[in-house]
């Protein structure tokens, strides 16, 4: 039969889940991010803190070490309290694995959306069934997965580890601190992730973005700071998405006032509250900059 007498037949086979095309585009993205060397090491080196943190939970729940060195009574009830697996702890594991998360992000965003807007892939993306909506989860997923494995999950491991250390009562006296660690890392993971999709989308070159996304919190910090100093109070912590995010957790995790930079002889900067309102305009503006730029057909005027 001659190939113009066929006429149009829609496809009759079967249909793949929503979620099964969705996930297609993470899993590539995956496999082309463990190639690179870069993020491999970085993956690698962000690591090494949670062993350490381990090793240091290990060492805190067996204190007879370190008493049988000494005699002296006020040296280890100071060890003790020193050693302690508390807020602080988790604090400090947290604000040291926000800084790989900040690179991790700076290495593997760039490269999710500025080829597609460099090459003009996008429309190929679009007309599949995929929607703008679809197609930003996508590469949201792929740094949610990547920054997960050196946050939340090591974070959760440490915590698990020291529940069988400590016991059940510990465990159930401290859920507080997991669920801070599991919530503070998401809000977090996601300020991070957008801020690379969105600096991927305005800057077509991989290089330039992943310098923008180094120079964001970089630039915010140094703002906040001349805020401060200039007006002499202290509510340009806002405009630092890093130092708002660190009084969050601080919050989440119960940990002193002072720890966190507010003062306990009263209010001195903004709470947990206005930082976390102050992040989640940061989520939306992002989000706005995405919806702006991610489109299939640009037109100039």
């Amino acid at each position: 039969m001659a190939v113009y007498k066929r006429g149009y037949q829609r496809y009759q086979g079967p249909l793949t889940g929503h979620w099964t095309r969705l996930l297609s585009l993470p899993r590539f993205s995956w496999e082309r991010l463990f190639q690179q060397r870069l993020v491999v090491l970085l993956l690698t080196a962000s690591l090494l803190w949670p062993l350490l943190c381990g090793l240091f939970i290990y060492l805190s729940n067996h204190l007879e070490i370190f008493a049988s060195l000494t005699n002296s009574r006020d040296s280890n009830n100071g060890l003790a309290k020193f050693m302690e697996i508390n807020g602080n702890f988790f604090l400090i594991f947290m604000n040291a694995q926000s800084v790989f998360s900040v690179l991790l992000a700076a290495l593997a965003g760039p490269g999710l959306i500025a080829p597609d807007l460099a090459n003009n892939a996008l429309p190929l993306y679009l007309s599949r069934p995929l929607t703008r909506k679809d197609y930003v989860m996508a590469r949201l997923l792929v740094l949610v997965g990547l920054l997960s494995t050196v946050t939340w999950i090591p974070g959760l491991t440490l915590f698990g580890i020291q529940s069988g250390m400590a016991g059940w009562d510990w465990m159930m006296d401290h859920l507080r601190l997991a669920m801070a660690l599991f919530l503070g890392f998401v809000l977090w993971i996601l300020v991070v992730s957008l801020v690379a999709l969105a600096s991927s989308a305005y800057v077509k070159w991989k290089i330039v973005a992943g310098a923008l996304v180094l120079g964001f919190f970089f630039i915010t910090a140094g703002v906040a700071t001349m805020v401060n100093a200039v007006f002499r109070v202290n509510w340009g912590t806002l405009l630092n998405p890093a130092k708002a995010m660190y009084v969050v957790w601080g919050e989440m995790l119960g940990v002193d006032s002072t720890v966190v930079g507010l003062s306990s002889q009263g209010y001195d900067g903004p709470g947990s509250v206005a930082c976390g309102i102050a992040l989640l305009c940061l989520v939306g503006v992002l989000g706005l900059v995405l919806e702006r730029k991610l489109r299939p057909v640009e037109v100039i005027k």
